[in-house]
Order: C-alpha cells, then sequence, then structure tokens
C-alpha cells in the first residue's frame, strides 16, 4: 500500500490524562502534533535530531524524543508531557511533581528552553528506580546524560535529582 505524503490520519491518543483526536498529516512529528495540532507548547523542539532531549514525552510511560516519532506511531497509546506531571490536589489546585519542585527549589534552570525534557526524563527515570537507597551520583548521571543545557552547567540540576529522590522516598 503506497500513502501519498499529503495524506492525513485521524489519531486517538490520551495525552495528559485526557483522551484526545486530531487529524494530522502521516509525516508529522509527535512534537508537532503536541505543540501545533493540541496546542501544548510545553514540549520544545530544539535540535530536530533527537541528540537534545528538549522534546521528551512519555509514551506508555517510556521517555522518547518526540522529534524522532511521527504522531500516527502514537495512535492509541498514551502521551504525558511536562504540562502532565503536575497534579491536581483535592480542592482542584496544583500540585507540582516532586522534580518540578526540586527544579524550583534548587534553581536547576536558567533560559529554561531545555527544562521540560529533563523534568519529564528525570521524572520518568526516578519513578523506574527501584533501589532502596538514595540515587548515586553515577544512576543521577545515567538520568541526566542524555539530555543538553547550554546555560547551567548541570550542577543544580543533579542536585535537583538527589532532592527530588529524596522527596519520592519520603513519599513512598
Amino acid at each position: 500500500m503506497t500513502t501519498s505524503v499529503d495524506a492525513e490520519r485521524t489519531i486517538t491518543v490520551t495525552v495528559n490524562g485526557v483522551p484526545r483526536q486530531a487529524t494530522v498529516p502521516v509525516r508529522r512529528l509527535l512534537s508537532d502534533a503536541l505543540r501545533h495540532d493540541l496546542g501544548l507548547t510545553g514540549t520544545h523542539v530544539g535540535c530536530e535530531h533527537g541528540v537534545c532531549g528538549a522534546c521528551t514525552v512519555l509514551v506508555d510511560g517510556a521517555p522518547v524524543r518526540s522529534c524522532l516519532l511521527l504522531a500516527v506511531q502514537v495512535d492509541g497509546a498514551s502521551v504525558t508531557t511536562v504540562e502532565g506531571l503536575a497534579r491536581e490536589d483535592q480542592q482542584g489546585g496544583q500540585v507540582l511533581h516532586p522534580v518540578q519542585e526540586a527544579f524550583r527549589e534548587c534553581h536547576a534552570l536558567q533560559c529554561g528552553f531545555c527544562t521540560p525534557g529533563f523534568l519529564v526524563t528525570i521524572a520518568a527515570g526516578l519513578e523506574a528506580r527501584d533501589a532502596d537507597g538514595p540515587i548515586t551520583d553515577e544512576e543521577v548521571e545515567e538520568i541526566v546524560g542524555g539530555n543538553l543545557c547550554r546555560c547551567t552547567g548541570y550542577a543544580n540540576i543533579k542536585k535537583a535529582v538527589h532532592h527530588a529522590d529524596a522527596a519520592m522516598r519520603d513519599a513512598r
């Protein structure tokens, strides 16, 4: 079966817990569909080659570079963007994810362009962690090593990972 490059397809995807539908060109990148078709501009597009990590989102819980994935590939999947990290409290307000709170408390951002990708990547890494004790520096390096930041020098980002890990372990 041949598909025209101008062909469109309607996809259904659960984004941040909400079922959404969009009709997208079959060649539309997930990052572009999130930003332009669904209005979720928290996902940033940096290098468009999958190197920088700014566009990282979770697809069915796994971190992926949304600039390397076609939107039609996530049809039927669950996608979490940076906008979906915060949770609603009992009064209907927003409670920051422990990683978001740690970034705020540890001053782990400067210009903020890379921040959404770091937040999503770190949240996934810490939630997947099954160790009982505190996160090691080597584990922190492994989690943040695939994301690039041109402003911070990473010291406060790594400090925030340690901070968030402690908060998440305390909450368990």
